[in-house]
């Protein structure tokens, strides 16, 4: 009985040993194992606001092909001077309007007239031969009835009439041309409009065919858009077009247009085609926006709607193109030991579509590369290394899930 109690006693004694040493060694471990953890670089991950995470989703996305060119008049007119010399009585400026037949200007005639009262003294000469001629013929046709005189004289008289009726209408023709001259002195309006540009001076001497005035109707203008081969087989006319002031703020209202023409052949160097936009008269003041005033010369850029598709889409902030290939920063969910759940940043590529603008952003389709669900980061948050740990606040943990038709992607 007393060596079994002493066989009970050394065995506690060693199972207490035994703890201790295992004790000392597990905390010795532990230890060690807070120490080499300590002395490692901590993995930080990178906060990322609610707003700065978009769910990638199905969106009814507006086709439309980008287009920019220069505002024209439908109607305008150059007023050239025809004949030459100095120029009198160019009173009009730029921005004032005008009447077709409105006299503009004048030039100094003095030359045309002395040419004018010529050519009409000429005709008056050739009026008074022709008469004369006249008299003779008849006065022979007598003669040659009482058979004083032969017909050949009869016949010489005949030329001679013909001469000179001949020289009569060549007369009158050099008159009513001297005429057109003095009448060309004087420069009218071709068209009702208002005045582009003045490209001479009064009292200066001009040449013949010089430009003097160029006149332009506004109340019709276009504007003239060259398009790639690719986009151009996607346009009719008809297509309505939103067009915007190069360098306007956002306080200016769009300025809507349509396709009304479209040149028939590509250019034959760029391969490019011409279409033309009639620009749409200006709605009234909306939304706080104020309407634009067009003119011609303005260059104006915007986009030709040709159609709605229902795809996939981005922000086309958030495709980014400094890789070989067209990529986006998603999102890859990584489960830890508890129940968060952590985010690394995949640089995933994918095959971009039309773009579209949308609710005061561009959206990009996506062909390829994302499914319905996938977050991906906006470009705000600038370039992340691929792996990099990020945080997602609350708020946007809460929009994800709540968002329509999210599925997790499966990795």
């Amino acid at each position: 009985m007393k060596r079994r109690t002493g066989w009970l006693i050394g065995l506690v004694i060693v199972l207490a040993i035994g703890a201790s040493v295992w004790r000392a060694a597990a905390t010795r471990e532990a230890r060690q194992k807070a120490i080499a953890d300590a002395a490692q670089p901590r993995e930080l991950p990178v906060r990322v606001a609610s707003q700065e995470v978009t769910v990638v989703q199905s969106r009814k996305l507006t086709l439309s092909v980008p287009v920019s060119g220069v505002v024209q008049a439908v109607r305008s007119a150059v007023v050239k001077a025809y004949v030459a010399g100095e120029l009198h009585g160019l009173a009009v400026r730029e921005g004032d309007r005008v009447r077709k037949g409105q006299e503009l200007a004048r030039i100094d005639a003095t030359e045309a007239d002395a040419r004018w009262r010529q050519a009409r003294q000429q005709a008056d000469a050739a009026q008074a031969q022709l008469r004369l001629a006249q008299r003779q013929h008849e006065n022979n046709q007598a003669l040659v009835t009482q058979g004083f005189i032969s017909t050949t004289a009869l016949a010489t008289s005949q030329s001679n009439l013909d001469a000179a009726q001949a020289n009569l209408a060549a007369a009158q023709a050099a008159a009513d041309a001297a005429r057109k001259t003095v009448n060309d002195t004087v420069l009218r309006s071709p068209m009702d409009g208002q005045i582009a540009q003045r490209l001479a001076q009064d009292g200066e001497r001009v040449a013949v065919d010089a430009k003097v005035l160029e006149i332009v109707d506004p109340s019709e203008l276009e504007v003239v858009v060259q398009l790639a081969p690719a986009d151009s087989v996607r346009v009719r006319t008809g297509q309505a077009a939103t067009l915007q002031v190069q360098g306007a703020g956002d306080d200016l209202a769009s300025i809507a247009a349509r396709v009304v023409r479209i040149n028939p052949s590509a250019q034959a160097g760029s391969r490019t085609v011409a279409v033309y936009l009639r620009v749409q008269a200006a709605a009234a003041e909306s939304a706080g926006k104020a309407v634009p005033m067009v003119r011609p010369g303005l260059f104006l850029q915007g986009q030709i709607v040709t159609g709605e598709t229902e795809q996939l889409a981005v922000p086309l902030t958030a495709l980014r193109t400094d890789q070989p290939q067209p990529y986006v920063q998603s999102l890859q969910s990584e489960r830890t030991g508890g129940t968060d759940t952590q985010w690394r940043v995949v640089h995933q590529s994918v095959q971009a579509g039309s773009q579209s603008a949308q609710d005061g952003a561009t959206w990009v389709a996506i062909r390829s590369g994302l499914q319905a669900g996938d977050r991906v980061l906006a470009g705000s948050v600038g370039s992340l290394r691929a792996g990099t740990l990020v945080e997602l606040d609350k708020p946007a943990e809460a929009a994800a899930s709540s968002a329509p038709a999210t599925t997790e992607k499966a990795r």
